[in-house]
């Protein structure tokens, strides 16, 4: 016949198993209690960046970088001020340069706020559904900023 393979002894292959079935005999030395998924529960296991803690974020936290993201909102306020006086100074039109100016604090705007996200919990917020639009938008407007102030 063309199958004449015998099978092997199942304890001599382990194959796959699904997480409910027991072994009649474990395969390696004793076990002091079965595993999680023998019992019946599922660990979920946080996704973390690596070095990050997995922590959640505490009230003082956010209170800290509130302070810190409202101190730039007013830093670049007068980095605005004095873009669009440098635009003007260059003859562009008023107009033109506050726009520019007020694209370029939107811009500056996105960018901390992405930044100071980061810092305060970093396996929270640093993920690709919170900070890529954060960063998106941040450097649109930047990038807008600098062609608007060019007319």
């Amino acid at each position: 016949m063309q199958n004449d393979q015998t099978p092997a002894a199942p304890t001599d292959d382990p194959g796959f198993k699904l997480p409910g079935e027991t072994d009649a005999q474990p395969r390696t030395g004793t076990q002091a209690e079965p595993p999680a998924a023998a019992a019946g529960q599922v660990e979920v296991v946080p996704s973390t960046v690596e070095g990050a803690p997995v922590t959640d974020t505490s009230t003082r936290d956010m209170a800290i970088g509130a302070a810190v993201f409202a101190v730039l909102l007013l830093v670049y306020f007068f980095v605005r001020n004095a873009y669009v006086h440098h635009l003007v100074v260059r003859r562009v039109a008023p107009s033109s340069a506050g726009s520019a100016g007020w694209l370029m604090f939107v811009g500056l705007a996105f960018m901390s706020a992405a930044a100071v996200l980061a810092i305060i919990n970093a396996s929270k917020f640093l993920t690709f559904a919170v900070t890529a639009p954060l960063v998106a938008v941040g450097l649109v407007a930047l990038a807008a900023a600098f062609f608007v102030g060019r007319r």
